[in-house]
């Protein structure tokens, strides 16, 4: 993933769920960690994550080798603030990139394999935008090349990245990403995700019934 960093976008204040949602457990790990490594995998660098609500439990829940963490003291006015913050922290640290991964720390199925896809699709479509699609939309994970930088630079309040998807359609190439449609912000939405981690557990080691092999 040459020339390819990525901006994890974990500023949220969790108000909907009533507890930190970059915190909460996923595979042994938190939400927000498991993203974190699935992007270090995939070989995404620079690593930026943007934190603002709950900022010192989140900062002190995660692994900080290898990563940039920064503060979004914006962070009440929406999500196109940590946009900001993250692409203005990646253009200042590392101004040979050439594209950049936006990622949210709440969709527990993204992989480093996901990730990657998107690289590769980008450099076999010259498309400028390559995202995640599921569920009948388009959305994140998403990448960027550098002609979009200045749009997302310009993005405001609550504005996030799928306002410049709507506005260049002929510019994005997708990616399937079926269990995309998953995020938690609920509580519900929690337990939906644990129940669904149990049950594949269950049938994974299911006890043989003793019948013979067809």
């Amino acid at each position: 993933m040459h020339n390819t960093g990525a901006i994890l976008l974990a500023a949220g204040k969790s108000s909907r769920l009533g507890s930190i949602k970059q915190l909460l457990p996923f595979h042994n790990k938190t939400l927000l960690q498991h993203t974190i490594d699935e992007l270090k995998m995939a070989g995404a660098y620079p690593l930026i994550v943007v934190i603002g609500g709950h900022a010192t439990e989140v900062s002190g829940s995660i692994d900080q080798d290898g990563i940039d963490l920064i503060y979004n003291e914006h962070w009440e006015q929406g999500i196109a603030s940590g946009i900001v913050a993250g692409l203005q922290r990646m253009n200042t640290r590392c101004k040979e990139i050439r594209q950049i991964i936006l990622a949210v720390c709440d969709q527990p199925y993204v992989s480093a394999a996901l990730f990657q896809q998107l690289h590769e699709v980008q450099n076999s479509s010259l498309k400028n935008i390559v995202a995640s699609a599921y569920a009948d939309t388009l959305g994140t994970p998403v990448l960027f090349t550098q002609k979009y930088f200045d749009l997302l630079l310009g993005l405001k309040g609550d504005e996030g990245a799928k306002k410049i998807l709507k506005a260049y359609p002929e510019d994005v190439g997708r990616v399937d990403f079926p269990l995309g449609y998953i995020d938690i912000d609920t509580v519900e939405d929690y337990a939906g995700l644990l129940q669904s981690i149990k049950a594949r557990s269950s049938s994974q080691y299911a006890p043989d019934t003793g019948r013979p092999t067809p």
